[in-house]
């Protein structure tokens, strides 16, 4: 797992709008894993802005998200399809064909839902670069605390902190659902690259139990740990909680020398 530490959001997105670019510039027919949340939009208004400077094009990419709301309309405000056309999609020339979401419909089995998208995955010769977020509570997706580390693309229940913390996303008297699909843990592990973006100091204990603790279904991020190449974009307050940041520098100025002369995919 390679820790890197900025001074602030904005630096940790403007990173991670080098690797999607690397990545999208490197390959010919590149798939990306998309996430939702407060914590990308930053990311995404990035690469919204390469394209418009003409840095970056979209049109040979395949994307998958994460997660999206059991039942929910694509026109609905609160879906994830619409989060995804307001901050990235209907920006970029991205062919919305190939912009996938684990959706079920009402009358649908999620078991099957499921299935259906991990094939979808598959038949797209798996995802290049994983982008996620992290919950407070160390959920990666919406793979809560005590979700299974083989987990693959299912429905679940999410928790009450998960809610809490999504409700200011949503109006007084509005709907709020409590049920989604999401890719599993193994499903994200599956991935050639993970890019795990966290900010603010809300975040500091899931990123220490994430990177320091144990490997446990109780803290789901920490399956990254298993994880070849995963990346973790932190701004000081995200890492507060860590110990041994004299190290996770000293090493992220080795890797730049690496990544300045064989490029960030390296390993890939």
């Amino acid at each position: 797992m390679q820790v890197i530490i900025f001074d602030d959001a904005q630096q940790v997105a403007a990173n991670a709008a080098e690797w999607v670019a690397e990545l999208i510039n490197k390959k010919s027919a590149p798939v990306l894993g998309l996430a939702t949340g407060s914590t990308p939009i930053s990311l995404y208004q990035q690469l919204v802005n390469k394209h418009k400077s003409g840095q970056l094009s979209f049109k040979n990419t395949t994307s998958f998200n994460l997660d999206e709301y059991l039942g929910i309309n694509a026109n609905n405000a609160q879906s994830y399809r619409h989060f995804m056309n307001e901050n990235l999609f209907d920006h970029v020339d991205i062919d919305k064909s190939k912009t996938y979401l684990p959706t079920c419909s009402q009358g649908e089995n999620p078991r099957e839902q499921g299935i259906a998208y991990e094939e979808k995955i598959k038949q797209a010769n798996g995802v290049d670069l994983q982008i996620l977020g992290i919950g407070a509570n160390g959920h990666i997706g919406f793979n809560e605390p005590t979700s299974s580390l083989a987990s693959r693309t299912r429905i679940k229940t999410l928790t009450q902190q998960t809610l809490t913390d999504n409700s200011r996303l949503f109006d007084e008297n509005e709907f709020q659902p409590t049920l989604a699909m999401t890719m599993g843990i193994a499903t994200i592990l599956d991935a050639r690259y993970v890019l795990l973006m966290a900010t603010g100091e809300n975040k500091a204990q899931a990123i220490k139990d994430m990177v320091a603790g144990p490997l446990s279904a109780m803290c789901p991020a920490s399956a990254l740990q298993m994880h070849e190449n995963a990346i973790v974009l932190l701004d000081k307050a995200a890492a507060s909680k860590l110990e041994d940041q004299e190290y996770y520098h000293w090493a992220n100025n080795q890797n730049i020398k690496i990544n300045q002369e064989f490029g960030l995919y390296h390993n890939y």
